[in-house]
């Protein structure tokens, strides 16, 4: 099943700190489009917190609440108390490509499995609440061909609906291989047929 063509994503790394039960709680989000980058990421905050009790983490390295590409760990916390409730969170969250670490510094208290799953689901809730986010957008390759007299109209075409330019060519007639959202591909054929009165093509680059 295909995710949706537009989903927000992290714009960068995020964090949240609390303190419960004098345990300390640090929340770090980023950006995951596949798993090698969470587990960069991962990698990097146990670097940066090398003294912590616990990095506990999961992601979700794909569309919002995608099971394909996820992940989790407890990290030496009872089964069940850490990663799973942070997948959970990430899950719902309706946010693509996330990882979720959570540094844990033992305070003396035991929290107890239900304190300990609140405590973990929670800084990633509270995390995501505030995280700053962009859109991804699915496009689509396609191979754009006119005749020289309608690149200008072209051109213009590309400007107006903010398409990248992946690559031109010029020979007998003119090809540009655009970027195109995936929901505005027939949007493009259409402006692309009466803009050279039927005469341009637009074909799905594989």
């Amino acid at each position: 099943m295909a995710g949706p063509a537009r989903y927000p994503i992290p714009a960068r790394v995020h964090r949240v700190e609390e303190s419960i039960q004098r345990s300390r709680f640090v929340t770090s989000l980023a950006r995951a489009p596949d798993a090698d980058a969470a587990h960069a990421f991962v990698a990097s905050v146990r670097d940066e917190f090398p003294d912590a009790t616990h990095h506990c983490w999961a992601f979700v390295a794909g569309p919002p609440g995608s099971t394909a590409h996820m992940g989790m760990s407890d990290d030496g916390e009872p089964h069940g108390t850490a990663g799973r409730p942070m997948l959970t969170a990430l899950l719902h969250s309706g946010v693509g490509e996330v990882v979720a670490v959570v540094t844990r510094y033992y305070g003396g208290v035991k929290l107890g499995t239900g304190g300990l799953s609140r405590a973990y689901s929670g800084g990633v809730t509270l995390a995501l609440s505030s995280l700053p986010t962009d859109e991804r957008v699915e496009r689509a390759v396609v191979d754009v061909t006119v005749g020289y007299p309608d690149v200008d109209a072209l051109q213009r075409m590309i400007s107006d609906m903010d398409l990248p330019i992946l690559d031109e060519a010029f020979a007998a007639d003119v090809r540009y291989r655009i970027g195109v959202p995936v929901e505005d591909v027939e949007v493009v054929r259409r402006r692309i047929a009466d803009l050279t009165r039927g005469a341009g093509t637009a074909e799905i680059v594989e």
